[in-house]
């Protein structure tokens, strides 16, 4: 073990600087206090006696009395001993007799101390070998243990424990678990990793799950160490209704990360089997060429919400292969995109969609000139006409951007560009293949002005953009830009649109001004207000989006930053009767005891984004720590249009140095064809001290007087 290896450290250099001539000892890094220290009749041994301090490489040692004996070739020390090793290692005893190397010996009245953490006592301790170390009559426990003797909270009792320091595993033999000191259940032979170990093979905490659809259950997770760089998770889920069996597998490469997620399952439920898989990689393939994939994929519609796997609606697999350097970016992107909502038939998405593009950048004509190729398709495979419409877009493009700062701190960014599309459509007999021309080109000017003060710095940025574009050729169905957002991101861009499909045209502009203010005690914030206006009205925005009209509705949005931990993000679209037609809102909060995370967005309803009602949601998450023990989380998503909560959840955590238990609940109120309301309830109890990462930082079990 590594104490007793520091203690050779210890003592056999303190022995031979006592023994050893003047200069040898000036080069010794050991030193040794004591009350006596002498060289008895017959020179064969060394003793020191007398509140014994030996001090070596970070680690003390202290004793009674330690005698070394030249001629048996032994060391005995006599008690009480305790050593503190530099990495917190303790270690107690009551004696001990061991050779000079400390490799083989006994040491009685012993209690081992890992990592701060799992503390063992024996009635004594073997050394063999200068690696293993047998414990006998053995009481293993992470709880602190009271003067008064009361039994710990749990504690596991041996006849014999070995613990190998190479390998740092403890194995028991004719073991008892205890609660309380209840003997709980027998197990004739046992390993466990000691608290040193990040990675061991072995049982990981069970948890005990109880839902509506499923019943009561019991998830048994078994880690299985398959290198320095690999490992595979293998979890049996039981219970009455389902027999299902996950898995994780996840590998670190030299230039890259796996990892794999999966389940397979017999229930109840459906009669066919069922299971789905997640997995996601990266890979540096060299010449600065990354690939990157993320693959989603399910049985049915309900298996991911009904096991609690995941609450996505929509499953987008994704192979991505890019090249980003200083001045090119190249990327291929292949997606494929199931749907698991009872309103969308994933035929029809598209499922299938591929984009090709390189982009260069150059520096032309005082300013920067950026050349694009860029290759779209998606691909249905039903065949039908007109809703089988199958779409492929290839185009260039040529866009110079130049900024100019003139004498009086003005701003002017120019932009000019144009843009050539090919389409070549199928299955579809109401439109065909086409080919369109854009031109345009767009100014910016802004003024900012900066003021400072002994507390914060301000500065008020007016802004105003006009722009104007033209477009030529055969109309284009407009398929992946339906859904717009208007937003300080894009409130000076050249098109609002998120495709390529739609394209704004004509002569418009857009008016703003945003207020910085960043303080000197941690108190920032950003206020941005700003609307857009053109000369003809656009009917290709959807009627929510307040970007249609000739003037657009007003955007105001807003963010505050606190040294306390509060943050704070808002957007607000109103029209000119300060309406509010699109809101979104989420706060932060991050304090010594409480963190809190909540959000609320509207969205009016909509056909032509795909929403035939309105959205009004709140959410909340929240986790409390009362102290040091207790802790709980709280979420929740509430309709505010039809004053209906949709989800609520409630997690429950006590913990002291030896144990921690996690209790939690949740609710799922909404239905659909496939997935019905649910109530799940959890509980895990994990034994601190076993594995790496599991300790407790708070104070220790308070005993009783």
């Amino acid at each position: 073990m590594r104490f007793l290896s520091a203690l050779a450290v210890l003592v056999l250099p303190v022995l031979a600087l006592a023994l050893a001539p003047a200069p040898a000892r000036a080069q010794a890094a050991a030193s040794l206090v004591a009350d006596r220290v002498f060289v008895p009749a017959g020179g064969q041994s060394l003793v020191a006696e007398g509140n014994v301090e030996v001090f070596f490489d970070g680690t003390r040692l202290t004793a009674g009395r330690i005698v070394f004996d030249a001629g048996a070739d032994r060391l005995s020390i006599e008690g009480p001993i305790f050593i503190e090793g530099a990495d917190g290692t303790l270690f107690t005893a009551d004696a001990a007799s061991l050779d000079p190397q400390l490799r083989n010996g006994i040491l009685r009245g012993a209690r081992l101390v890992l990592d701060q953490q799992l503390q063992l006592a024996a009635n004594q301790i073997d050394r063999v070998d200068g690696r293993y170390t047998q414990l006998y009559q053995v009481a293993a426990t992470s709880c602190h243990i009271c003067a008064e003797g009361d039994a710990p909270l749990w504690e596991i009792r041996a006849r014999r424990v070995i613990h190998d320091e190479a390998e740092r595993q403890l194995y028991f033999d004719d073991a008892s678990f205890r609660v309380a000191g209840l003997p709980i259940f027998y197990i004739p032979r046992m390993r466990l990793p000691d608290p040193t170990l990040a990675r061991a093979t072995g049982l990981l905490i069970p948890r005990v799950s109880s839902t509506d659809a499923l019943g009561i259950g019991v998830k048994l997770p078994y880690f299985i160490k398959l290198g320095d760089h690999r490992d595979l998770t293998l979890t049996p889920y039981l219970s009455p209704v389902t027999t299902t069996l996950e898995g994780r597998y996840r590998q670190a490469y030299a230039k890259g990360d796996l990892r794999v997620e999966a389940a397979v399952t017999q229930d109840d439920l459906i009669a066919d089997a069922r299971g789905y898989i997640f997995a996601d990689g990266i890979f540096d393939l060299g010449h600065d060429i990354k690939l990157r994939f993320d693959i989603e994929a399910a049985s049915d519609n309900a298996y991911l919400l009904e096991y609690g796997y995941s609450d996505k609606d929509r499953l987008d697999s994704q192979i991505t292969l890019d090249r980003v350097r200083d001045r090119d970016l190249g990327r291929t992107t292949f997606t494929y995109y199931d749907s698991l909502r009872d309103s969308e038939d994933s035929a029809t998405l598209p499922p299938y969609l591929l984009d090709v593009s390189r982009e260069r950048r150059l520096t032309r004509w005082g300013g920067t000139l950026t050349l694009t190729t860029d290759l779209q398709g998606h691909y249905r495979d039903i065949g039908t006409d007109v809703d089988g419409r199958d779409v492929a877009r290839f185009g260039v493009g040529a866009d110079w951007r130049g900024t100019h700062v003139t004498d009086a701190g003005l701003v002017v960014e120019n932009r000019l560009g144009t843009q050539l599309d090919y389409y070549a459509v199928r299955d579809d007999s109401l439109i065909g293949d086409s080919f369109r021309t854009t031109l345009y080109t767009a100014a910016t000017l802004r003024y900012p002005m900066m003021r400072r003060t002994a507390r914060a710095s301000h500065v008020l940025e007016p802004v105003l953009n006009l722009a104007w574009s033209q477009v030529d050729g055969d109309p284009v169905r407009n398929e992946d830009s339906t859904a717009t957002e208007f937003d300080q991101a894009n409130l000076y861009a050249l098109s609002r649109f998120a495709g390529e499909d739609a394209v704004e045209t004509g002569l418009r502009g857009a008016a703003g001004l945003t207020w910085t203010r960043l303080g000197a005690q941690g108190w920032d914030s950003t206020l941005t207000v700003g609307r857009l206006f053109r000369a003809e009205r656009d009917p290709v925005f959807s009627s929510t989006s307040g970007l249609g009209e000739t003037l657009s509705d007003w955007l105001l949005a807003g963010q505050i930053r606190t040294p306390t931990g509060l943050s704070l993000d808002s957007r607000v679209i109103f029209d000119d009767r300060l309406g509010v037609t699109k809101s979104e809102t989420r706060a932060l909060w991050s304090g010594e005891k409480l963190d809190l995370a909540t959000s609320y967005i509207f969205l009016p309803a909509d056909l032509a984004e795909v929403r035939p009602s309105s959205v009004s949601e709140w959410t909340i998450d929240a986790d409390y720590r009362f102290n040091d023990t207790w802790s709980a989380g709280f979420d929740a998503r509430y309709d505010v249009t039809t004053s209906d909560p949709t989800r609520a959840g409630l997690d429950v955590g006590w913990q002291n140095e030896c144990v921690t238990v996690d209790f939690s609940v949740s609710r799922r109120f909404t239905s659909s064809t496939t997935v019905d309301p649910s109530t799940d309830f959890g509980l895990a109890i994990g034994l601190n001290g076993f594995s790496a990462g599991r300790s407790f930082d708070g104070p220790t079990h308070r005993c009783t007087n």
